[in-house]
């Protein structure tokens, strides 16, 4: 089976989030089982000023964009460490800008025109490369187009006749909606501008057209597989999502097992596994604590928080939380990343409040996160919705104990201890239902309570977590199945007529 890989962003040539770590992670994996794969990504600056070695392949194309032609050309590099090429489709007026997506948190104008370009090529490539590509794997908004091109420009051509088209939501709240004119820029007929297939309440929809054409729909978890097709999760695309629903399946993403993993990580003072765990993470502990300033307490519960600082990840119900278990208990917290200026400034203030006990660094590098992720003693995501979450398996496989909210990711990957998740090994953190400081607080409490007073029960955690394989061996395995069970029901087998937006 050979396999496209089409995305907008893939480590390490450019990154915004976790899109760019599964595309380049899913690849590799399927690689690695035997699968002939291939990627294909637009060709920003910043990828051109990555440290990856990238060359022109001297193939150029046009694609018509309404009543004007742009062209483009390819270039071609590899996955670090893998044989898995990557085509980088370069035109300089889309792509050679300082960001991808958006300049100083205002997204770019022309972003519609740009994927509707991108799109095309990743389809031109395949006949002008002479691939033969049986999975068309299209992500997210920015490459929603690519399965609607397929079946309606593409199909009756040679190369593309039996190529299965499949799609993944990373993310459902970010779907590409724009002004129903920008129909003009697709080369669609407006007969497909219909609530059954392009049209959402009056403007074109670019992942929610992806839903409509692709054979195979994923996402990033089996929880958050169901939860999208409600109306509190669904954000107003529920009802196409359970017109699909026999098309749909959710499949957990993995991690870099070589990347984030505390026997070999270079980033920290002390590696450890599940021998020495007990004995050797108490070192990186205090490594963190005197890098973010910290009072050098053993036996203060440290809680850390990496990612994106907003409400979506619930950061301001911690934020509500913190002066009572510090007053009262003694808990340290520490935050990396960026996010709302309101939450940033909430956290500073915190800081300066505490600063024996809170720490902030409004930033993002490595070395801080896997430092964080292997000195403290639990993590805390109590998101709102959370599609896979990625940060609770690190802290898993490092021996620090979630605190999650039961939803997407966080709800199948960690178990709250009770007798009987305790007695079958499979408990591993704690979990809250309730998107509220009540929630949240209840959780830390048995959290913190179990830390300080059941030491067996915490180290029995500590163990169970690390002990749990999230490789993306595992993951690829199951895309596989799907592949094989989505073309065993024939290329453009996807069904229409959902009537719901």
């Amino acid at each position: 089976m050979n396999i496209l890989f089409a995305t907008s962003e893939v480590y390490p040539f450019a990154k915004t989030g976790g899109l760019a770590d599964v595309s380049a992670a899913l690849p590799a994996a399927l690689s690695r089982l035997g699968y002939k794969t291939c990627v294909v990504m637009p060709a920003y600056r910043k990828a051109m000023e990555s440290e990856q070695n990238i060359w022109p392949l001297g193939v150029d194309f046009a694609v018509p964009i309404h009543n004007k032609t742009v062209y483009g050309s390819l270039l071609e590099s590899r996955l670090p460490n893998s044989d898995v090429p990557v085509y980088l489709v370069k035109q300089d007026e889309y792509y050679d800008r300082d960001g991808l997506y958006n300049q100083k948190d205002e997204d770019y104008g022309d972003n519609c025109e740009r994927f509707i370009f991108f799109s095309r090529a990743v389809l031109e490539i395949i006949r002008l490369l002479e691939l033969e590509i049986d999975v068309l794997h299209s992500n997210d908004w920015q490459t929603g187009l690519v399965p609607a091109y397929l079946e309606i420009f593409y199909r009756q051509s040679i190369p593309y006749k039996n190529i299965t088209s499949i799609h993944t939501i990373h993310n459902l709240a970010y779907q590409g909606v724009f002004w129903h004119w920008d129909m003009l820029l697709t080369g669609f007929d407006w007969r497909y501008f219909t609530p059954d297939m392009m049209e959402f309440y009056g403007k074109l929809n670019m992942l929610k057209t992806a839903l409509m054409f692709a054979d195979g729909i994923t996402t990033v978890s089996p929880t958050y597989a169901t939860e999208i097709q409600t109306p509190d999760f669904g954000c107003a695309l529920d009802g196409v999502l359970r017109h699909r629903r026999n098309d749909l399946q959710g499949i957990l993403n993995g991690i870099d097992a070589e990347l984030w993993n505390p026997t070999i990580d270079k980033w920290i003072p002390a590696q450890y596994d599940t021998c020495n765990v007990f004995e050797r993470k108490p070192l990186c502990k205090a490594a963190l604590q005197r890098e973010f300033g910290l009072n050098e307490y053993d036996d203060a519960p440290v809680i850390g928080v990496v990612g994106r600082l907003a409400q979506q990840k619930g950061i301001d119900l911690v934020a509500e939380v913190i002066p009572y278990w510090v007053e009262e208990h003694g808990v340290q917290w520490v935050f990396l990343g960026t996010g709302d200026p309101w939450l940033e400034q909430r956290l500073q203030a915190l800081a300066q409040l505490y600063p024996n006990n809170v720490a902030v660094k409004l930033t993002f590098c490595d070395r801080s996160s896997h430092l964080i992720e292997a000195g403290c003693d639990m993590f805390a995501m109590p998101s709102r919705y959370e599609p896979c979450g990625l940060n609770q398996i690190y802290s898993l496989a490092y021996g620090t104990v979630p605190i999650v909210r039961q939803t997407g990711g966080l709800a199948d990957t960690i178990t709250h201890p009770i007798p009987d998740t305790l007695a079958d090994g499979t408990a591993n953190g704690f979990s809250f239902r309730d998107a509220d400081p009540n929630g949240l607080n209840w959780a830390v409490g048995q959290a913190v309570y179990c830390y300080k007073n059941d030491h067996p029960v915490w180290q029995q955690l500590i163990l169970n977590g690390m002990g749990q394989d999230f490789s993306w061996r595992n993951s690829a395995l199951q895309y596989v199945e799907f592949y094989e069970k989505v073309r065993g029901q024939g290329a453009g087998s996807r069904g229409q007529g959902a009537g719901n937006r």
